[in-house]
């Protein structure tokens, strides 16, 4: 077996002495590792050739790293993965009219938007040299120039900050090397080469490079493409017009000569020649004149116009390719051979759409993927592109479309035209249907069909054409005759035939169906003595659940009561064997009577067809009833204070109990906590001093992720709720540059901040539920 020095000797034998170096390489990058790996094409050139001298390629640079610093950055945390999935999927392929809603509905479902993290503080100031848009400027310029962007991350080297950059820097590409470790490690460190060499460990540089696809076993595939290599000609091209174009203005010789066919003129003859040409022939008073001589002489030309040198075709072309290469339209450029409002406006959507975008989804995956694990598994980086001026546009039909989406909350429809979400009306977060813009929780008490809309009564109308003309409850499919069986209070259907047809009713039998329409009968022709009578609520022995507001609900009549005794026997019958499906008559009557409360309370929202509340309050009933069988609501759940304490939807048993612990708050409520310490441990309790004991013991609690109490939470939510209403979630304007001694603010983010403050509402809102 050959051995490692045997590879190497083989390598400079004769015949393979002209490919001694690129072989070389080869063998170093592939067995011994700990080489620099050098990119074949010189970025220096890019930049001296390109950028420095030539205005096309500055340009182009600038109108694409200036749109870019337009689009501010946002940080948030993960709410959903799969949404996340699914956003970046459409945010990568551009966003349009089709795609820019659904992407911020996306984008609000799978994130939480965070304020005032370290993260934060670390983009709004990279570096005490720099801001936002200046280091934004250099990743995004370097990469178009050279196809290599590298950030460098510094932070300190021991602490519980350790793993977090303090500062970072934009490196030049030009001067940076990448030093491997072998064909097991191709990159070991990064080497900038600049007044000196310094070796910087892989793992605090960011290397965002363009594909390149080129492999030739020497490692310079590890480096991106520059745009300029695939245009390098063009670049030549475009210098060379130029330099030409220079050069001819400066070095314009003469036209051509004159000389005499018959005998050689002196210089002397000559010279006069030559000054009464110019006294005679020259100037605008000659223009058009004729000139006449008495000796015969001759014309040479030997100078060349700009125009017979193609010099403007050539540059132009060159351009375009130029702009091709970046992805950007050529009006942009000046070019006026197209350039109406119309043109220039959709070049703009197109750089963004075809260039920035793009550019800006490239530099976002990488930061999540180096930068933003450091400050939480669940912190997210993203830009806004939703603020794009020419995008606007596309907003403008996103309304339109948001305008007819009524399965959207209003909140939803603020969310994704980034008004943000109303949190003082809750009326927001309920869905509008098109007929009077009604809020369905304006009907949650309702059993059956509540909604007096267009959509109630087109249904309606489907339905009255199913039925068979001249009979009643005859339908012509049996999900029509089982939907009405549920709302006589029973269930099933049976068939009948008509005209040679099947048609169907509800019920199981003929005799369950006309018992039924009887037992209507009897609840519509009761005397109004019998409906209106008020007194005490008739309590029996199995009522033990009904609400305070009760008192003031009529009682039971005996009719009524005989009736709903009989709902009873018949249901228990078939579902009494199970104690989680047992009806008693405490429960329907007071099922009952909040159905008669409902209906006078809010009677707007009762359909045309009911034609009493005793109708209105029996439906009441048979959706209770239809619940306690099967486990179910119809539609939005109601009385679920009287279903028996084994029933699964029952509400008796509190899901949230004051033994039940609390541990799955936000990450970032966690950070605000950790920035408050931080803090405390750089400035002493002396300057930070806004944190009580108990603050103090609820900011290690967030930051060691302890689990809460019920108690805890509620506690927290009351502390955030006063502070924030103080207005302490926001700096004050004169510690804008010392926030640890704004004493409110400090308390604020030691107790968790905004995050922590939405979680707590959130989990107490379900616990009320």
């Amino acid at each position: 077996m050959a051995t490692l020095y045997d590879r190497f000797k083989n390598l400079f034998t004769s015949k393979n002495l002209q490919r001694t170096a690129e072989a070389y390489n080869r063998a170093v990058f592939n067995y011994i590792g700990n080489n620099i790996v050098f990119a074949k094409e010189n970025d220096d050139t890019y930049i001296n050739h390109g950028y420095r001298r030539n205005a096309t390629v500055y340009s182009i640079i600038n109108i694409i790293a200036k749109s870019c610093t337009t689009i501010p950055f946002m940080i948030y945390e993960k709410k959903s993965n799969n949404d996340l999935k699914r956003y970046k999927s459409i945010t990568s392929s551009g966003l349009d009219t089709n795609t820019l809603l659904k992407a911020e509905q996306l984008r609000k479902s799978a994130l939480v938007e965070l304020e005032d993290t370290e993260l934060h503080e670390l983009l709004e100031r990279p570096n005490p040299a720099q801001s936002y848009n200046s280091w934004l400027t250099e990743i995004v310029a370097f990469g178009k120039l050279t196809g290599n962007r590298y950030i460098y991350g510094i932070g300190p080297d021991t602490g519980g900050n350790s793993k977090k950059y303090k500062e970072l820097y934009v490196l030049p590409s030009q001067l940076m090397e990448i030093v491997s470790g072998g064909i097991m490690n191709p990159v070991k460190a990064y080497r900038l080469d600049y007044k000196g060499r310094y070796d910087i460990d892989a793992q605090d540089v960011l290397h965002i490079k363009d594909y390149n696809p080129y492999y030739d076993g020497t490692g310079s595939h590890l480096y991106g493409q520059s745009p300029l290599k695939a245009g390098i000609r063009t670049l030549t091209t475009n210098n060379e017009a130029v330099t030409t174009g220079v050069k001819f203005l400066q070095n314009q010789t003469a036209r051509g000569v004159l000389y005499a066919d018959e005998g050689d003129l002196t210089e002397v003859q000559a010279q006069a020649l030559k000054d009464k040409f110019k006294r005679s022939h020259q100037g605008s008073a000659n223009a058009g004149d004729v000139i006449i001589t008495p000796k015969k002489l001759s014309w040479v030309n030997f100078g060349l116009d700009a125009s017979d040198l193609s010099l403007i075709e050539q540059y132009n072309a060159s351009i375009k390719d130029l702009a091709n290469i970046f992805s950007i339209p050529a009006i942009l450029l000046n070019n006026t051979e197209s350039s109406t409002y119309n043109n220039v406006k959709e070049a703009k959507k197109s750089l963004y759409q075809n260039c920035v975008m793009p550019e800006m989804i490239k530099i976002r995956d990488e930061l999540n993927r180096w930068l933003a694990p450091k400050y939480g598994d669940k912190i997210y980086i993203d830009f806004d592109f939703s603020v794009i001026p020419e995008l606007q546009e596309e907003m403008d039909k996103v309304v339109q479309q948001l305008s007819q989406s009524w399965w959207l909350t209003m909140n939803e429809k603020r969310g994704a035209m980034n008004y943000g979400v109303d949190e003082d009306d809750e009326k927001l977060n309920d869905y509008y249907i098109p007929a009077n813009l009604i809020p369905l929780n304006a009907v949650d008490n309702a059993p059956v069909e509540p909604v007096d809309s267009d959509v109630d009564k087109s249904i309606d109308k489907i339905n009255l054409k199913r039925k068979v003309p001249g009979m009643t409850d005859v339908f012509t499919t049996r999900g029509e005759a089982e939907d009405r069986a549920e709302e006589l209070g029973g269930r099933g259907f049976h068939r009948h035939q008509f005209d040679g047809e099947d048609v169907y009713m509800p019920f199981e039998s003929h005799e369950q169906y006309e018992r039924a329409i009887e037992r209507q009968k009897e609840y519509y022709n009761m005397e109004d003595d019998d409906k209106y009578h008020y007194g005490e609520p008739h309590e029996d022995e199995d009522d033990k659940y009904y609400h305070d507001d009760e008192d003031k609900a009529p009682s039971i009549s005996g009719r009524v009561e005989t009736a709903l005794r009989r709902m009873v026997s018949e249901h228990n019958e078939e579902h009494g064997d199970k104690a989680s499906s047992r009806a008693t008559y405490g429960m329907l009557a007071s099922s009952f009577r909040r159905g008669i409360g409902a209906y006078r309370t809010n009677p707007s929202s009762v359909r045309p067809n009911v034609r009493s509340e005793e109708q209105w309050a029996f439906g009441r009933v048979s959706g209770l009833l239809y619940a306690l069988r099967n486990n179910r609501f119809r539609r939005t759940p109601y009385d679920r204070d009287l279903l028996p304490s084994a029933h699964p939807l029952s509400s008796k048993e509190k899901s949230y109990t004051r033994k039940q612990m609390f541990d799955d708050y936000p990450q970032s409520a966690t950070n605000n906590a950790r920035r408050v310490k931080n803090w405390i441990d750089k400035y002493g309790r002396d300057e930070v001093d806004g944190m009580t004991k108990v603050g103090l013991a609820r900011m290690n609690q967030l930051i060691a992720r302890e689990s809460l109490s019920l108690s805890t939470l509620k506690r927290t939510f009351s502390f955030l709720s006063r502070t924030k209403g103080g207005g302490y979630n926001k700096i004050n304007p004169d510690y804008k540059d010392t926030p640890w001694k704004d004493k409110g603010y400090v308390a604020f983010l030691g107790w968790g901040g905004q995050s922590m403050l939405s979680y707590a509402e959130r989990k107490l809102d379900q616990i009320d539920e």
